[in-house]
């Protein structure tokens, strides 16, 4: 009753890896991150009552990569008379995915328990799946343009539907934030990542091995006008 599936295919996307962010450069990941795709179904629909959980993430196409240069702001604070220079980002290119994942409920907003019915938020759902998503759907960067339609998980040929076991070995996750997990920290989830005959089954962000504290955080509260919240 609270899940979806859904294709999602886009030209580009920079899933991007943390150890390329530093120096300006940044490369993408070979495969999307538990995190990126969160936003993107949170970009489908969202409410502060619920949370998405990622399920699954299947792999239709083959994996590409393509270099782009691109003029971006200088890390070293030495603009002198350009404050940009010349970098070269990698992205994936041409993708396509098949998603499957559901909601529950927020239980640290108890001033939202009034909002928690199944039924209202997983038709609506289903009516900003039909229609593209409520918000604009990126694919881990802004400049990378996603698109989303309704699928049957599963259906279809994938490129690696044949392949037992590639292992990316440990790589980002999520973030695990405050208004989710009711402590004022913010924490950084990394995990073991396998894709086997093409899909990834995603481990819950409280089950990942490894989570280190990025820094404190203060809880965000979000009014809510009790009359949007009348069908």
């Amino acid at each position: 009753m609270n899940t979806i599936e859904f294709k999602l295919t886009g030209r580009y996307a920079l899933f991007t890896d943390p150890v390329t962010k530093i120096g300006g450069e940044k490369s993408t990941y070979h495969l999307p991150t538990y995190q990126a795709l969160k936003g993107i179904t949170e970009s489908i629909y969202w409410k502060p009552t619920f949370s998405w959980v990622i399920d699954k993430v299947r792999v239709m196409r083959t994996i590409q990569t393509e270099s782009k240069n691109v003029k971006s702001l200088r890390m070293d604070g030495q603009y002198g008379k350009d404050r940009h220079d010349l970098s070269i980002y990698t992205y994936l290119r041409d993708i396509e995915y098949q998603v499957k994942a559901h909601f529950e409920w927020n239980m640290h907003r108890d001033d939202l328990s009034g909002d928690r019915n199944e039924k209202k938020h997983y038709e609506r759902a289903l009516r900003m799946l039909e229609r593209g998503g409520r918000r604009d759907i990126f694919l881990g960067s802004r400049e990378c343009q996603g698109y989303v339609e309704p699928c049957c998980f599963g259906e279809g040929a994938g490129e690696y539907d044949e392949v037992p076991e590639l292992s990316y070995g440990l790589m980002f996750h999520s973030f695990e934030y405050p208004s989710e997990s009711g402590i004022e920290e913010l924490y950084a989830l990394f995990w073991h990542i396998k894709l086997v005959k093409g899909i990834i089954t995603f481990q819950r962000p409280q089950d990942c091995p490894h989570k280190r504290k990025v820094r404190n955080m203060r809880i965000e509260t979000i009014a809510v006008n009790r009359e949007e919240e009348v069908d």
